[in-house]
């Protein structure tokens, strides 16, 4: 894969996001997105059997949590935003361009070279116009701040936005009433919007558990240097988990409710997705099963009684690789 160390922009400090925002966010966006549904059942782990809940956020429309965002993010934008600007390696892209289409917006999406073909079909399926700029997801972050600002368009940033991050914490609200008790939820983190947003929204509730690539340690170097760093970066899973810097809500969050993160090979994120598909017959993309990878690894191991909340970000792959 290649290097993403690329300096982002430097950005002012990071404006808390809380349980009060991802509510308004529930509220702005009832009847745009989906209630996903959970499934309790239990995976194979090192030592046995393991009790988990899926949250099968894949059945989002855009097939990503990312739509929740986009969303929100538009929406509380209001009528007068015509233009949407967003640097996205996959994922993000595809939840603005189904945003835009649904609000009547335009959307420009630029990726770096390395987007896969499949998701940058999807862009244009919503009809997003797609530009190719740079190798990594900062340059073309670069990029599309210049367009942005060359357009007078919305800037809509793929995970450290207060809007996007309030659409995705959306998920711990529905999950509290989906799951009883409070386990832990075990999410994928790459830039740490959807870890941030659920953490926000169930404060010290509930514990939240970031999952991240070895080669992508995003938030673990981060909580190890106490500030946000760039990192290499260098996974199977970078398409969707290729930030090359902790966001500095997730970073804030992180601080303000001690989150942690667990790493899990690349090996254990292939593993995780093969045995999705083979005992449930669930196809999701490499991103969407690095949460689950930590327990079929033994990366995280829960203790007697408890049954983990997984949820499965993102299904937007091709389905040849299975």
């Amino acid at each position: 894969m290649t290097d993403q160390t690329t300096q982002l922009p430097s950005r002012q400090p990071a404006r808390r996001v809380g349980r009060s925002d991802v509510r308004a966010a529930r509220k702005r966006l009832h009847g745009r997105i989906r209630k996903t549904p959970v499934f309790h059942t239990y995976v194979d782990g090192p030592g046995g059997r393991v009790p988990v809940t899926f949250k099968l956020e894949y059945l989002q429309h855009g097939g990503t949590f990312k739509a929740r965002g986009s969303f929100n993010a538009l929406l509380e934008a209001g009528a007068e935003t015509e233009q949407v600007v967003i640097a996205s390696g996959g994922n993000a892209g595809i939840a603005a361009a189904l945003a835009a289409a649904g609000l009547g917006k335009t959307c420009t999406v630029v990726v770096p070279e390395s987007a896969p073909h499949t998701k940058v079909a999807a862009m244009w399926s919503h009809g997003a116009e797609v530009l190719w700029h740079g190798t990594t997801y900062a340059e073309a972050y670069i990029y599309a701040t210049e367009l942005a600002d060359e357009r007078g368009a919305l800037h809509l940033h793929a995970y450290d936005l207060p809007a996007v991050v309030a659409g995705a914490g959306v998920i711990g609200l529905e999950l509290e009433e989906q799951v009883r008790g409070k386990p832990p939820i075990l999410v994928a983190v790459g830039g740490g919007g959807l870890l941030a947003g659920v953490a926000a929204a169930l404060g010290r509730r509930q514990q939240v558990i970031g999952v991240e690539p070895e080669g992508n340690p995003t938030l673990h170097a981060a909580l190890a240097a106490r500030e946000p760093v760039s990192v290499g970066v260098s996974s199977i899973a970078a398409d969707a988990l290729g930030a090359a810097r902790i966001g500095d809500i997730a970073f804030e969050v992180s601080q303000r409710y001690g989150l942690r993160s667990i790493l899990v090979s690349d090996d254990a994120i292939t593993d995780a997705r093969e045995y999705l598909w083979r005992e449930f017959r669930i196809v999701v993309e490499l991103a969407g099963a690095a949460a689950l990878a930590a327990i079929r690894s033994g990366a995280y191991v829960p203790p007697q009684g408890e049954r983990p909340v997984i949820v499965l970000c993102g299904a937007n792959t091709d389905l040849g690789v299975l």
